[in-house]
């Protein structure tokens, strides 16, 4: 990542419009006009007025302009002069390669400081700016500029720890970037309230923290990391309750090196926690949730495979030299011997390392190759050549290289470029795995009810559409509220979506029953409702009488709400009597979601509730008793009910739309949906 004060010409423009909202005035001060500046003696303003003080372009003592340009860095001042007081910051940048000072100054009423409760505004002031420049709005951690402007070169003693959270891209391609901001903010929050007040959090990245700790014993920096991922695993993340939080975390201690130094070793480390999850590791091993170090096991300690081809043997020694000592080394002197460790090692070589110009075929040859034989896709290939040209270059990236790098290059670029771009591609790999597995477990789902949702549309009643699709956005949202409140029931994410799939099922008994008994429009006999009654169990045998699916943990749950919706907390209900929770909880929580959509629908037999009117009848227990818990949960989500069911559409539409999502994939297309094949649109209405 360049530095902050890199910018082009369009981008200092930008800033300056945008600095011009907090200061009075902003201009750029280039090299020229400091030099002469340095030269001059200061000189006496004859009025206080602020453009004048702009308009002067004479130095003062200590002037911040310099010290920032020297520096290269960022200073801020006040200025007294006469009756005014002038706040000055100088801010060292580089326009398009050219160093300047970004000058800006704001005049401030003198009158606002002559009390403590002025000097109290005018700080306050300051420390507003302070945080719109060095503080992440999302976050409420310190951003990559103030590690860059104050941070990075500090030496001293402390604790380093690099904090990535696991599987960030795969909560905001699932989910969206709402849930990813989300999650983001919840780390930010756990980790600002598990520190002391001389700790530093920083957004180093997208989704990486950087923690400092001053002056801190190595027991003490590893117990904090522990606590913080234990508490980051343990967290639920507003309006996502699904997501199952964990980070990778990497620390060191750092005493004779700045801490950009040390952050590239808790980097290093914390990419090797990343081998498991939600996993501490300092220099000494690997943290256990049990808090006691332990050291890596043989295994973890394989090497990487980097393959180096290239025909000049001095060349490959250099690259060798240099990576030796983190990776295993392969080396090929032309593209026949690079080919044949390609179809030998396979996705065992992590990186190649490929020079363009080699006798025979060339490195071009040798991208061809892989990309016929789709290797390019999961072997990231970065080339080292002295053919720098633009048409070069544009022709390997075009072949699917992952970087290249110009000789003469420096020794510590190449490392840090293999390493990045492996991180890189295996977190990929990992996102490939956990979304593979999500769509087949999806697949397997949609088959099944596919099978059974086949045998019993054509008896589906007229409230059948829209019933459905209402409970099924009512019982996800209770048990997610439910699983806010309590950890009594200790439902995974999963679980919650495997209830919320079964309980379209919930009523599939009604294809038994007598349509003139189903739509009357009249209330039922006491004949008639007990034929009525029979629904659950009619609708438990038929899931029971699916044999290839008998083990199938939906069909469980769905005979589990089949059979027990209609039973009640104080034993009431029927068919079987069930009390408290030897009712099931996926059948209580149904059992609710029942209820209230049956309240606020029009039938045949009565005209729509309010949703009010609902509540009143529900909790004043005209419709049985429920759960306390469940109650409690729909109390709290109540003002959300609503504007979630206005979004559901009619009947036809809705099973149109079902019909549509569950023909969406196969699992034959998982690998055409990251090559592109499938459209993230697709993917995220499944």
């Amino acid at each position: 990542m360049e530095p902050d004060y890199k910018m082009t010409m369009q981008e200092a423009k930008e800033e300056t419009r945008q600095f011009k909202k907090i200061f009075t005035n902003v201009r750029l001060i280039d090299q020229m006009v400091l030099h002469r500046i340095e030269q001059e003696e200061r000189m006496k303003f004859q009025d206080g007025h602020c453009n004048d003080f702009w308009n002067k372009n004479c130095p003062c003592e200590n002037c911040v302009s310099l010290k920032a340009f020297e520096g290269k860095t960022q200073k801020t001042k006040l200025e007294f002069m006469d009756s005014d007081i002038y706040q000055v910051t100088a801010r060292y940048v580089e326009i398009d390669g050219t160093p300047y000072v970004m000058e800006m100054f704001k005049c401030l009423d003198s009158t606002s400081l002559i009390d403590v409760a002025g000097q109290e505004k005018i700080v306050s002031k300051f420390a507003r700016y302070n945080e719109k420049v060095y503080k992440d709005a999302l976050t409420g951690a310190y951003n990559r500029r103030y590690f860059e402007e104050h941070i990075k070169k500090m030496t001293g003693s402390m604790g380093v720890a690099m904090i990535d959270l696991d599987d960030f891209k795969l909560y905001n391609d699932i989910l969206g970037h709402n849930a990813g901001d989300a999650a983001l903010e919840t780390i930010g929050k756990i980790v600002q309230k598990s520190i002391g007040p001389d700790n530093i959090l920083i957004r180093y990245g997208g989704d990486e923290f950087l923690l400092v700790v001053p002056n801190v014993k190595e027991d003490e920096f590893l117990k904090e990391l522990q606590q913080i991922r234990d508490k980051i695993h343990d967290a639920k993340v507003p309006e996502y309750a699904q997501l199952q939080l964990s980070v990778s975390i990497g620390g060191v201690l750092s005493n004779d090196e700045t801490i950009e130094s040390a952050v590239c070793r808790a980097d290093r480390l914390m990419y090797r926690a990343k081998n498991q999850k939600n996993m501490v590791v300092s220099e000494n091993g690997k943290i256990g949730s049990d808090g006691v170090v332990r050291e890596f096991v043989e295994e973890e300690q394989t090497k990487q495979q980097i393959l180096i081809v290239d025909d000049s043997a001095m060349n490959r020694a250099i690259l060798s030299e240099i990576l030796k000592d983190d990776f295993e080394i392969l080396e090929a002197e032309n593209s026949e011997e690079c080919l044949s460790l390609i179809e030998e090692n396979g996705t065992g070589i992590a990186l190649i390392l490929l020079d363009i110009v080699m006798p025979g075929l060339d490195g071009f040859g040798v991208l061809e190759f892989m990309n016929k034989n789709r290797f390019i896709e999961d072997i990231p290939v970065i080339m080292i050549s002295s053919e720098s040209s633009n048409a070069h270059i544009r022709r390997a990236y075009e072949l699917g290289v992952s970087d290249y790098i110009s000789r003469p290059f420096d020794a510590m670029i190449v490392y840090q470029r293999v390493f990045n771009t492996m991180k890189l591609y295996a977190k990929q790999r990992r996102l490939t795995t956990l979304v593979t597995d999500q769509i087949y477990d999806k697949e397997k789902n949609n088959r099944m009810m596919i099978s059974i949702l086949s045998q019993i549309v054509e008896f589906r009643n007229g409230e059948s559409g829209p019933h459905v699709l209402h409970i099924n956005t009512l019982t996800g949202m209770i048990l997610e509220k439910l699983e806010q409140k309590t950890d009594k029931y200790n439902l995974s994410w999963s679980e919650q979506q495997l209830i919320t799939t079964a309980s379209s099922l919930h009523d599939i008994g009604k294809i038994a029953i007598d349509e003139k008994i189903l739509n009357k429009p009249g209330k039922l006999t006491k004949e008639e409702f007990e034929i009525m009654k029979t629904h659950t169990l009619i609708g438990a045998s038929v899931l029971e009488n699916l044999e290839l699916y008998q083990n199938e943990q939906l069909v469980k749950i769905a005979y589990e709400i089949c059979r027990w919706h209609h039973e009640r907390y104080d034993g009431r209900g029927y068919p079987d009597g069930l009390k408290g929770d030897d009712i099931p909880i996926s059948a209580q929580v149904v059992s609710l979601a029942d209820v209230y959509d049956a309240l606020t629908s029009k039938r045949v037999y009565k005209a729509a509730f309010s949703h009010k009117k609902a509540m009143e009848m529900i909790l004043g227990g005209e419709c049985g008793i429920f759960n306390p818990m469940l109650l409690e949960c729909l109390v709290e989500i109540q003002d959300k009910i609503q504007e979630k069911l206005e979004k559901s559409v009619d009947k036809d539409s809705y099973l149109k739309k079902q019909t549509e999502e569950l023909a969406l994939f196969d699992i034959s297309g998982i690998d055409n949906f990251f090559r592109g094949g499938v459209k993230r649109k697709a993917f995220l209405t499944m």
